[in-house]
């Protein structure tokens, strides 16, 4: 009978193999962060695959040598150890700034790798393709078709009125660019209101989050009085 303990151990070749499948399916999860320049990339996600992967091989087979008629182990112990702990180093990626959250789809690739990487150690091969698979499949294929969804902010506007000379414009887009919006001015004007010239300007925001989450930032900047929703096809009539 092989020894179970050693450099090589009846079970080295399926670990062997289990391992670089975990190796090749991950590094295409982390191809993916890596093209897109995420926070997380290449190395993180096949790091977090073997890491999962090995764990889950020395629960299953690292034990053996311990087992008999008085002695029982739980392999599906340390798997649920790799499932919390691999939340810590998914929070790692997140980042919240000006109310928008940053690294969401990076954390949730993170744990979708240690779940490829837990699947190939347990020697669930055909899972760990598919869930590989899939994953690939929502972020390049389905991810794409939802941003083209129609979306009630493609006839929407911000009218903003903000005082003249005092650099609020600036203030004004930068604060949407942090939040990931880009912008494009409709139209603007400038008028007198009371004893101060302002300016009164409509503004088209693209970006993922809904506009009216843009609408507190801005009202918070100094020289802003005021900021309404409005429909591009009616802009006489303000919406809040």
């Amino acid at each position: 009978m092989d020894s179970p303990v050693g450099l090589f151990t009846s079970t080295s070749i399926v670990e062997t193999e289990l391992l670089l499948a975990a190796f090749a399916l991950c590094s295409l999860i982390g191809l993916e962060r890596q093209f897109r320049q995420k926070a997380a990339g290449f190395r993180t996600h096949v790091l977090v695959g073997l890491g999962s992967c090995a764990f889950t091989l020395v629960s299953v087979y690292g034990f053996s040598a311990v087992i008999g008629d008085d002695v029982r182990l739980d392999p599906s112990r340390i798997a649920a150890q790799i499932v919390s702990g691999i939340g810590f180093l998914g929070a790692g990626v997140i980042f919240k700034g000006r109310n928008v959250v940053r690294g969401l789809t990076t954390a949730a690739t993170i744990w979708v790798a240690a779940a490829v990487g837990m699947a190939c150690g347990a020697g669930m091969l055909s899972l760990a393709i598919l869930l590989t698979i899939l994953h690939l499949v929502t972020l390049f294929v389905v991810a794409p078709l939802m941003h083209r969804l129609p979306s009630p902010d493609a006839k929407r506007l911000l009218r903003i009125t903000y005082v003249d000379g005092a650099g609020v414009l600036r203030d004004l887009l930068g604060v949407a660019t942090t939040m990931g919006f880009t912008s494009s001015i409709e139209h603007s004007r400038r008028t007198d209101h009371g004893d101060r010239h302002v300016v009164v300007m409509d503004v088209r925001f693209h970006g993922k989050p809904p506009v009216r989450e843009l609408i507190p930032q801005l009202m918070e900047l100094e020289g802003v009085d005021r900021v309404a929703l409005r429909r591009d096809d009616d802009p006489d009539d303000d919406q809040s």
